[in-house]
């Protein structure tokens, strides 16, 4: 009943120390055998967007629309964060990508939380690695979990049709405007 539901793909949730409380603040998704398929996002139409959001749009764009994995933090947005909080969130994807055996470019980074500070480096360093070493195709729920902030419960589904599934994990619903605001999904 989540985003692993569908075969194929593999998800881990874990606490790395982004969250003072201990609570699980990061989630990998991604293709089974890490390779890149066809992918599409939909993103905030402000105008004033957080590293991730730059980068996962200059990522889609550059593979023509192709990713191997999503990897998402919580307990803070890198966004207001400038350069820096840009080349956070590329190591992100690069160290995501290392552990996978895929190239940068094919990681997808969302984060979500506090605003204007700039993301712990060295538990994402340890995290992002320990986190590949969890995945699992049963890791749906334990990613749902890592990427609640507010969120009085985790949001995930699962519908299966004729021949097909559509799963998904998903954060907010507070701030949703305008267009998307700070609602992660994947």
């Amino acid at each position: 009943m989540t985003v692993t539901g569908p075969k194929g793909f593999r998800a881990a949730g874990i606490a790395c120390g982004i969250k003072p409380s201990g609570d699980p603040d990061l989630a990998l998704v991604t293709t089974i055998d890490g390779k890149a398929v066809p992918a599409a996002a939909v993103f905030t139409s402000n105008l004033a967007t957080a590293a991730p959001v730059q980068v996962s749009r200059a990522h889609l764009a550059a593979t023509q629309g192709r990713a191997a994995a999503v990897v998402l933090s919580s307990g803070n947005a890198n966004a207001a964060t400038g350069e820096r909080g840009k080349a956070d969130a590329e190591r992100m994807c690069a160290l995501a990508a290392d552990g996978l055996g895929c190239e940068p470019e094919h990681v997808l980074v969302c984060s979500t939380g506090l605003i204007g500070f700039y993301l712990p480096m060295a538990a994402l360093e340890s995290g992002v690695p320990a986190a590949v070493t969890q995945l699992a195709a049963d890791g749906g729920p334990s990613a749902a979990e890592a990427i609640r902030t507010t969120d009085t419960h985790a949001k995930q589904t699962l519908v299966n049709g004729n021949g097909f599934a559509v799963g998904g994990i998903a954060k907010g619903a507070a701030m949703l405007a305008p267009n998307m605001a700070t609602m992660l999904a994947v």
